[in-house]
């Protein structure tokens, strides 16, 4: 099994490091989505990559006749992380696309319920700590927001941030951007 404290790597770099065309569109995604680099990107990627692989197996079983448990299991993360709509099954999930977690990570929520800025704003922000969801001080900007914790994300109380007047604080405008 090995040692469980034992960290791995949470992502796959691309077989192909020099594609020209590849490259481009990662550049494209990271400043749209204000990561960090590609690493991040590559992180959303294996996430996807994992649910895809499961639906497959699971889509397989089904099409065998057999009803797999964990197959419910899946569909209820993903409606509840807001990935899926409430009528989605196993093919819908072979239709996700990396915009669909990148949309659901704290730092782009940050920024799109307009306590921040900018993107970079909102991850500096998440990681200095002013940023609270559900009460809690979340200090990932990778962290993935369920659908039901949307709304309960704002400043920290006890940072300096929570004061109406600081000068940094962004006015609170939804940003909608298609």
């Amino acid at each position: 099994m090995g040692y469980p404290g034992k960290s791995r790597k949470m992502y796959a770099r691309p077989r192909t490091p020099w594609q020209a065309e590849r490259i481009a569109g990662e550049v494209e995604v990271v400043k749209a989505y204000g990561l960090r680099n590609k690493r991040e990107l590559w992180k959303a990627q294996a996430v996807l990559k994992k649910y895809r692989q499961t639906s497959r197996k699971l889509l397989a079983a089904v099409s065998l006749g057999e009803e797999p448990p964990q197959a419910q299991a899946v569909l209820n993360r993903l409606k509840k992380l807001g990935m899926l709509k409430e009528d989605g099954d196993l093919d819908a999930i072979l239709s996700l696309k990396v915009n669909d977690i990148l949309e659901r990570r704290l730092q782009t929520q940050v920024y799109r319920q307009g306590l921040a800025n900018s993107l970079k704003q909102a991850r500096q922000f998440i990681v200095h700590g002013h940023i609270q969801v559900s009460g809690r001080r979340v200090d990932v900007p990778g962290y993935l927001v369920p659908r039901g914790e949307e709304m309960r994300i704002d400043y920290y109380m006890g940072s300096p941030m929570a004061n109406e007047g600081h000068p940094e604080r962004a006015s609170r405008t939804p940003r909608v951007e298609g």
